[in-house]
């Protein structure tokens, strides 16, 4: 368990104060005293005979949040807690997106352009020459973002409907920091078949499609076929842009390290769709030794019990030294330990057992596998999902200047050596001087992060084959 406040259990707690001296000095050491990490102090009225202010304090949890309300209702009889504020649900009412016209209609001239009859002439343009449908549309500047909601961040199949924040939540990084339009199409169906057609129905209006938060194995058929039959980039962000900007993380450990990657020996814990992408795309990079576990324990060849193809195709592809066993037994003299699977998963015994100094990347979201605050004493370098700890390996870091760069090119697709250039691009924003065990990778709200990589990617597509332009 996450020990540390976050900004995401952030509360504004509205407060009426006796107005004596000293009496916001009990509250300040009340809600320390709870383990709270107190923000802004806000004076919103003075009355008679008390104070009312508003109060921001980071909590580790909405347990936390309780606990630090019912510290301060016992400060003293003259204080009182009016309201609570959830920040974080405050920030998503009303939804987080909108979407506005970029051309102003305030007279029939500019209605007859923008809309009948001007618009005909439009069409019948891009009739005759489909391509200009990138000129004179959205295409070429809109992505799909397309989920059925069964693979919710790290709670697993929550439904269309609560997927939408989160599908909110990537258009609005898509549009901040690579200006693309992206759209939340939540599917309310799991029919392998029905997505796919859907998608397909779906894409004259989108310069790429982005799958999110499918769940494995289904989620791998989905892509395979989107990519083979639509001539616009089909990424599965789960799978490719988790791998991506973990190699671009280990690329980074090997220049501060000295170490080539095929030096490391690899234990990633999970089996689902980012840890396959993850280790697929470490071997094409030069990995040698990656055991795969899943909830059964080492994946090997001639494994029998909780195998199916795709766990079968790791088996030939991965753990060389063909190891058997449970995820804390594989574990031992491995000097990488990649999660991308379930909170909690491991403990500090479990990184004892590694080669002395291990690399720790615990990226299940929202909480890791294993407290960055347990595993400080014994990894040499710790990184996980999260924007409030050093080292964030995150997905926002890869795909905005990736899906950037397709479409300034108007790619038709997608490869490793446009995945490769992207985690390169985004690593050596990073000079040898500014490596260090808390800085092996760019933060997210790097200007240059974008840039970089939408131009790296665009030169590897015109390279390999895949741009139009």
């Amino acid at each position: 368990m996450l020990r540390t406040p976050s900004p995401c259990y952030s509360v504004t707690l509205r407060l009426s104060i006796d107005n004596k001296v000293g009496m916001f000095a009990k509250v300040a050491t009340a809600i320390s005293q709870a383990g709270g990490d107190l923000g802004t102090v806000d004076l919103v009225a003075t009355e008679k005979n008390h104070l009312v202010r508003d109060v921001t304090v980071n909590t580790r949890d909405e347990q936390h949040e309780q606990e630090i309300i019912k510290a301060i209702e016992t400060v003293d009889t003259g204080v009182k807690v009016i309201s609570v504020l959830d920040r974080t649900f405050s920030c998503h009412q009303g939804g987080k997106i909108e979407v506005r016209s970029k051309t102003p209609i305030s007279d029939a001239t500019d209605f007859s352009r923008v809309y009948t009859p001007g618009v005909g002439r439009i069409c019948k343009d891009i009739y005759r020459n489909p391509d200009h449908a990138y000129n004179y549309t959205i295409k070429g500047n809109a992505v799909a973002i397309v989920t059925d909601g069964t693979a919710v961040l790290g709670f697993g199949d929550l439904g269309p409907k609560a997927a939408l924040p989160v599908m909110e939540g990537k258009a609005m990084i898509f549009k901040e920091f690579a200006g693309i339009d992206a759209f939340p199409l939540c599917l309310d169906t799991k029919d392998t078949e029905e997505i796919i057609k859907t998608v397909k129905y779906l894409s004259p209006v989108f310069g790429a499609i982005n799958l999110e938060d499918i769940s494995a194995p289904r989620c791998f058929e989905i892509e395979r076929r989107l990519m083979e039959e639509l001539d616009i980039p089909v990424i599965h962000d789960d799978q490719h842009g988790t791998a991506t900007i973990v190699l671009a993380g280990m690329i980074n450990v090997g220049r501060l390290l000295r170490k080539d990657i095929g030096d490391f020996r690899f234990v990633v814990a999970g089996a689902g769709a980012s840890a396959m992408a993850t280790t697929k795309l470490l071997i094409a990079y030069g990995a040698k030794d990656i055991v795969v576990c899943d909830r059964t324990g080492a994946i090997y060849e001639g494994r029998k019990s909780g195998m199916n193809p795709y766990k079968e195709t790791m088996a030939r592809i991965t753990n060389p030294r063909k190891l058997k066993g449970t995820l804390p037994e594989v574990m031992t003299d491995a000097n990488v330990f990649i999660g991308l699977s379930s909170p909690n998963l491991i403990t500090a015994a479990d990184l004892q057992r590694m080669a002395p100094g291990p690399i720790v990347f615990a990226l299940a979201n929202p909480d890791p596998e294993i407290a960055p605050e347990e595993a400080r004493s014994i990894a040499r370098i710790m990184a996980t999902g999260r924007s409030d700890y050093p080292n964030q390996v995150n997905n926002a870091l890869s795909y905005p200047g990736i899906f950037r760069g397709l479409l300034d090119v108007r790619a038709r697709g997608v490869n490793d050596e446009i995945r490769f250039a992207a985690a390169r691009a985004i690593a050596y924003l990073l000079n040898d001087d500014e490596l260090s065990e808390d800085n092996i990778i760019p933060s997210a709200f790097d200007k240059r992060v974008v840039a970089a990589v939408a131009e790296a990617v665009a030169a590897a597509a015109r390279k390999s084959g895949v741009a139009r332009k």
